[in-house]
């Protein structure tokens, strides 16, 4: 039995009588012993091309996915103003949340500001936020010219890599929008989001290899 079964069962044994809530989460910490998380390389990205500019540590938490959370869906946002707010307050720690990515209108420039890795405070579900990579778009979802030819394709691109990653299909029940998190408030991406447009495009990105 490897060392991550053994702290993990080890850790659940001895919390019969708390519950299931309370075994889960703590079964979830095997990481912070030392020894066992996943190397992290400062300034590292997981999108080939992409800037690193990381988040405040208090819009996001230290996870180790795939292998304590599965990774299964891209969430798609429009951050409702410009690609230099978002960044500016994914880097608040007093705005408790922030995406993985940023992607510039002008140029589809890609921003990453948390690992993958790392579960980012973006759908307003914590299931989804654990399950999930979150991409934000520079934009508002009632004015269709924020959202340029260049946004698409490079979201197009980082979300058919982070498919291929997880082995997901590029589909839409993998690929959704913010609107589509189960218990959100929010409408983005918004009716001028071309789902179609941008799920073709998605699909035409040749597969990346591991």
């Amino acid at each position: 039995m490897g060392r991550r079964a053994l702290l993990v069962g080890g850790a659940a044994v001895g919390l019969g009588a708390l519950g299931y809530a309370a075994r889960d989460d703590l079964a979830r910490t095997w990481w912070k012993v030392p020894g066992v998380d996943r190397p992290r390389t400062e300034g590292e990205v997981d999108h080939p091309g992409a800037d690193w500019l990381p988040a405040s540590e208090a819009n996001w938490r230290r996870a180790d996915r795939p292998y304590d959370y599965t990774v299964d869906r891209v969430v798609v946002h429009v951050i409702q103003g410009p690609y230099a707010v978002a960044l500016k307050v994914f880097q608040d720690p007093s705005h408790r949340a922030a995406t993985h990515y940023v992607v510039r209108t002008s140029d589809g420039k890609v921003t990453q500001m948390v690992r993958e890795l790392d579960v980012a405070y973006h759908a307003g579900n914590r299931e989804y936020n654990e399950r999930s990579v979150g991409i934000e778009h520079e934009g508002y979802v009632d004015r269709p010219e924020t959202i340029t030819d260049a946004t698409y394709r490079a979201s197009a691109a980082l979300t058919a890599g982070i498919c291929d990653r997880y082995g997901l299909p590029r589909d839409r029940e993998h690929i959704i929008g913010h609107i589509e998190v189960p218990g959100t408030d929010h409408t983005d991406p918004g009716p001028h989001w071309d789902w179609e447009r941008y799920m073709r495009m998605v699909r035409d990105v040749p597969v990346r290899k591991a």
